[in-house]
């Protein structure tokens, strides 16, 4: 009975490492090493709308942005689609008497991915119509008239696209989807039969 129980208990010790063993290589992912090249397009969106209505943009002023897919290398991921970005009001033109038209000039600065800030380059801006044609008519009629005639504010949209581009090589660690864990087989019976029943 003694010697039974003995050879099933080092049917299993051996039998276990099996398992470990088969799983433990699976369990490492390796990664691997790219470069995200400066020029290479970003398609962003604009999270918040810009306008001159109002009168409150200022140049200096910080906007969101997001990206509007995600940016691969060697066929991974490496930028989510929706990380934030971030850009920068360079020129504001409100609207103004004599059919002035407001303008809006940006500038792309970076884009957040993975706990890390990534320069970006590009640029954005939209003008509203003027009221030339107007002014023009006014003032034939009424030269006071003109003065009073503006023209349309600066908007840019929410949702809005903006080209941009990375704006220095950056080497990014890719860590591929991990292979599927391979399980051992359970013992083969013939492994725990074989012990005597105690009569």
């Amino acid at each position: 009975m003694k010697i039974a129980i003995g050879a099933f208990v080092c049917a299993l010790t051996i039998a276990t490492p099996v398992v470990h063993a088969q799983t433990a290589p699976a369990a490492v992912a390796a990664t691997t090493t790219g470069t995200l090249r400066a020029g290479s397009s970003v398609p962003l969106k604009m999270s918040e709308g810009l306008t001159t209505k109002g009168k409150k943009l200022k140049v200096g002023q910080r906007f969101q942005l997001e990206t509007a897919e995600p940016i691969m290398v060697d066929g991974n991921v490496v930028i989510p689609a929706g990380s934030p970005a971030v850009g920068e009001i360079t020129e504001v033109r409100n609207k103004g008497m004599w059919g002035k038209s407001g303008r809006i000039n940006a500038r792309v600065l970076y884009v957040r991915a993975n706990g890390r800030q990534i320069r970006l380059t590009g640029s954005l801006d939209d003008k509203g119509t003027t009221g030339t044609a107007g002014v023009v008519g006014a003032v034939a009629l009424l030269p006071i008239a003109g003065f009073f005639m503006t023209g349309t504010s600066a908007d840019i949209p929410l949702g809005a696209p903006v080209n941009a581009f990375i704006d220095e090589d950056v080497s990014v660690a890719v860590v591929p989807a991990s292979a599927p864990m391979i399980v051992a087989p359970a013992a083969s019976p013939s492994v725990v039969t074989g012990i005597p029943v105690k009569k």
